[in-house]
């Protein structure tokens, strides 16, 4: 899965995509219903990081498949909705299997 630019920015956006559900299912619930601010803290650095990281990763994948702005921007706002990512995965891993069969057809 790491192997391909969409195979880290889907391993990303998964990751990225459990962080946000921890932090609103889970952080934030906690901080206001049990007073532990702490953990929306830690986690939301977490989440943040791994955002930056889709977002390197979105812009490599986009570089190098040529994506137009449209399919960039479709996939960049995925992020930013709850379980945005899950969605747009299955969709990632067909154009994965697909230029990685077109890559071994023109080396093969």
């Amino acid at each position: 899965m790491l192997k391909t630019p969409i195979g880290r920015l889907r391993a990303v956006g998964l990751t990225e995509g459990v962080s946000f559900l921890l932090l609103l299912g889970v952080a934030m619930p906690l901080k206001y219903f049990a007073g532990l601010p702490i953990f929306v803290k830690v986690v939301g650095w977490a989440h943040g990081g791994l955002f930056v990281l889709f977002c390197l990763a979105l812009v490599h994948a986009a570089i190098e498949h040529r994506w137009s702005l449209l399919r960039t921007g479709q996939l960049f706002a995925a992020a930013l909705v709850p379980f945005g990512t899950f969605l747009v995965d299955a969709s990632l891993a067909r154009e994965d299997r697909r230029s990685a069969s077109g890559a071994a057809r023109s080396n093969g």
